[in-house]
């Protein structure tokens, strides 16, 4: 199903919190002094179902221009925008300011929706209508549906219901729910009886309940306790869906609006980030050589200074590549857009996009340095290598196919290969034949889903060591050849994700828990095997009290694992202590120094046991090539 975020935008007191009530039904003024002074302060959030059961979140965001922070954090994530409009003001400064800033984040999808038409007449109307559109030619909002509303009276709220239904249908892509996992914050709260509660649009991936994720950029590990979606009770949240998540293991203290939820180890936290930073028309402000700058990237605010690369200053309409030295330590991602503003007075000057993260110093107008920078940001045949890669998702690609299917030779992509591989977006395998190529992505879920297994493996036999090497393969990477198979089970354990102990996997930080019922059963089985000596046990006549016999199995294997136990004979298997078959041996050794051969009845004398345990004894023997079996079934011969 698709998921789909939509936002407002505009001046204060168009009427954005009214509109929103009008399609929802709800207030999302939540702070009591938003509602004592009538305006939005900090970011509102609900949702709304559209005609064929698409539930919508919308997120309702601060037009006055001193919370324009908050207004940014809104956008991040946003599908579909309306930029509303009052029909008895027109376009003003926080207008202006809002358009700005969604197209310097990227936003594509509007609705135009002039609100309080209930207050003029239909002739003003008609002529602030034509005179908006004037006012919008050449933004994003040039061409857009319009729709003309009274949050008051109700009337023209249908209608856009429908056009956003349309454009949810026909325009808005869906989200991408297979990449890794990412949920920047925007807001975090406490609820007694639960603890820390965080909030935001899950920008890709899939979160599922009990998931351990970091925290960045703190590197904090938080377990994912419980999710809400839309105030209901979720096990798996989806990109594209406004989430409300309860954490364990983390203080509300410890985490802040601009910090992000994602996997361990997929992400880096930067000081420095490689940009192209653009001006906007409208600015009158010229961005000169380390200026320092508000910036605003996902749900962060933080200060930085502009370092142009190539460039000795920016005014409005230009560009360039840039550094921004931060101030603050960020954890954001290649191909994310950002806003700056002016660091006093405050106003939004423009914006770009990120070419590289936690990226090294780099020095000003150097030839090296900008076509490096200027590869990173085109990166066609890199995006199409990718692209193909992450296609081939659980099958992977080799060199040779990856070739045939762009048009260009091995020669050609080997070093964006290479490039992919360093920025962790793929990952590649030398065979004797050819170069497999397997998507970060693919083999992040793949990983999840293998960790997923395990966990609950581990949770359901805790006294196994877990999965064979087998059915891993056939259930989780099928389509994957063996030797591949066992070369990326060996780079998963190498990056401490796994081990193995013998064919099996395990979780790297799982290890046999000598709990209370194992040390119990273990001295169960001890005690039983001692008192009964060398009349051995079959499993089906040792008294387990009250233990399970899956659990009494699972303890007695480790117990023969750790060759404290063995179990004894071919057809009628019975278990003893290690100890009693090493004395039996020895027994078994000494009769042979004076005699040829030995039967089932010798042994039976020589350890004082039936000869229903005296014949597994014997194949024992065999077992361990002490004897062997030679004419009659009963005799046998020292082993030579």
């Amino acid at each position: 199903m698709k998921h789909v975020i939509i936002g407002t935008a505009g001046h204060i007191d168009h009427g954005k919190t009214c509109l929103i009530k009008a399609l929802t039904g709800r207030n999302t003024d939540r702070l009591e002094e938003e509602q004592r002074r009538g305006i939005t302060i900090d970011l509102g959030f609900t949702w709304f179902d559209l005609k064929d059961g698409t539930r919508c979140g919308i997120i309702d965001v601060p037009g006055h221009e001193k919370f324009i922070n908050n207004m940014v954090s809104g956008v991040v994530g946003m599908d579909l925008v309306l930029m509303v409009i009052a029909a008895d003001e027109g376009i003003m400064p926080q207008t202006r300011e809002h358009l700005d800033i969604l197209q310097l984040l990227g936003i594509e999808k509007t609705v135009l929706v002039i609100t309080k038409c209930d207050l003029v007449e239909p002739e003003w109307l008609d002529m602030m209508e034509e005179e908006i559109k004037d006012g919008l030619k050449g933004t994003i909002l040039d061409g857009a549906p319009a729709v003309r509303v009274s949050s008051t009276t109700g009337t023209g709220i249908d209608e856009l219901k429908d056009i956003i239904w349309k454009m949810v249908r026909d325009e808005v892509p869906a989200r991408d729910v297979n990449s890794i996992p990412r949920l920047p914050i925007d807001r975090v709260f406490t609820i007694s009886g639960f603890g820390t509660i965080v909030t935001g649009t899950l920008l890709s991936g899939t979160i599922t309940k009990n998931d351990d994720l970091e925290l960045y950029p703190t590197g904090k590990m938080c377990k994912i306790r419980n999710i809400q979606v839309h105030e209901k009770d979720q096990t798996v949240c989806e990109a594209g869906q406004r989430v409300a998540i309860n954490l364990s293991n983390v203080k509300k203290s410890e985490i802040k609006r601009g910090y992000c939820l994602a996997p361990p180890d997929s992400m880096e936290n930067s000081r420095l980030l490689d940009v192209r930073l653009r001006v906007l028309d409208s600015s009158e402000r010229v961005i000169r050589n380390r200026e320092r700058l508000h910036l605003f990237i996902g749900t962060s605010e933080v200060l930085c200074r502009a370092v142009l690369l190539d460039k000795d200053d920016l005014g409005p309409g230009e560009e360039g590549l840039a550094q921004l030295i931060l101030e603050d330590v960020l954890t954001v991602k290649r191909g994310d857009r950002f806003v700056v503003r002016f660091y006093s007075p405050l106003e939004t000057i423009g914006g770009g996009t990120v070419l590289g993260a936690n990226s090294r110093k780099r020095k000003r107008f150097q030839e090296g340095v900008l076509d490096e920078l200027n590869r990173k940001e085109s990166g066609s045949l890199a995006d199409l290598a990718e692209l193909q890669i992450r296609e081939a998702w659980d099958s992977m690609i080799t060199l040779s196919e990856l070739a045939k299917a762009v048009a260009h030779s091995k020669e050609e992509l080997l070093p964006h290969l290479k490039q992919l591989a360093e920025d962790e977006l793929i990952e590649a395998y030398e065979m004797t034949s050819d170069v497999y190529y397997w998507h970060s992505d693919a083999a992040f879920k793949a990983r999840q889903e293998i960790s997923n297994a395990l966990k609950e493996y581990h949770y359901k036999y805790p006294y196994r060591f877990g999965i064979s090497k087998a059915t891993i393969h056939h259930t989780y990477l099928k389509r994957v050849k063996t030797n591949i198979f066992d070369r990326i089970i060996r780079r998963m354990i190498d990056k401490g994700y796994f081990k193995l102990h013998g064919e099996y996997l395990m979780l790297a930080q799982f290890d046999i828990p000598h709990d209370k019922t194992y040390l119990a059963v273990e001295k169960l089985l001890i005690d039983t095997f001692e008192t009964a000596g060398y009349e051995m046990l079959r499993f089906s006549e040792i008294d387990k009290k009250r233990y399970p016999d899956e659990t009494v199995m699972d303890i007695l294997s480790l117990l023969i694992e750790d060759g404290r136990c063995v179990r004894v004979g071919d057809s009628l298997q019975l278990y003893t202590m290690k100890h009693f078959m090493d004395d039996a041996r020895d027994m078994v050794l000494k009769h042979f120094q004076t005699n040829d051969l030995i039967t089932i009845k010798d042994v039976k004398e020589m350890c004082g046991c039936s000869r229903k345990c005296a014949k597994p004894i014997v194949e024992y023997m065999d077992s361990i090539k002490v004897t062997k079996k030679v004419g009659a079934e009963t005799e046998r011969v020292a082993f030579r």
